[in-house]
C-alpha cells in the first residue's frame, strides 16, 4: 500500500537498503534525478520492467508533483 514519507524517512529507508525508483519520463530523469535512483518511467511500469528490482528490499517510488 502506498505511503507518503518525508525526507528524513526517505534517508532512513535508503540507509537500510531501500531501492529508489523514479517514474519520471526519461527526459525529466536525465535533467535531474535523485542520486542512486533507478529510472522506470510510469508508462513502462509493468512486471517485466520491475524484474530488475530486488524483491527482498523495500521500494520507494518517486514522481514529481507540482501541486
Amino acid at each position: 500500500m502506498p505511503t507518503n514519507i518525508d525526507r528524513h524517512e526517505l534517508q532512513r529507508l535508503l540507509t537500510e537498503g531501500a531501492q529508489l525508483v523514479e517514474v519520471l519520463e526519461p527526459r525529466s530523469y536525465e535533467e535531474e534525478h535523485l542520486p542512486g535512483a533507478i529510472s522506470i518511467p510510469l508508462k513502462r511500469l509493468k512486471r517485466e520492467t520491475v524484474a530488475q528490482l530486488d524483491a527482498g528490499r523495500a521500494v520507494i517510488v518517486y514522481c514529481w508533483d507540482n501541486q
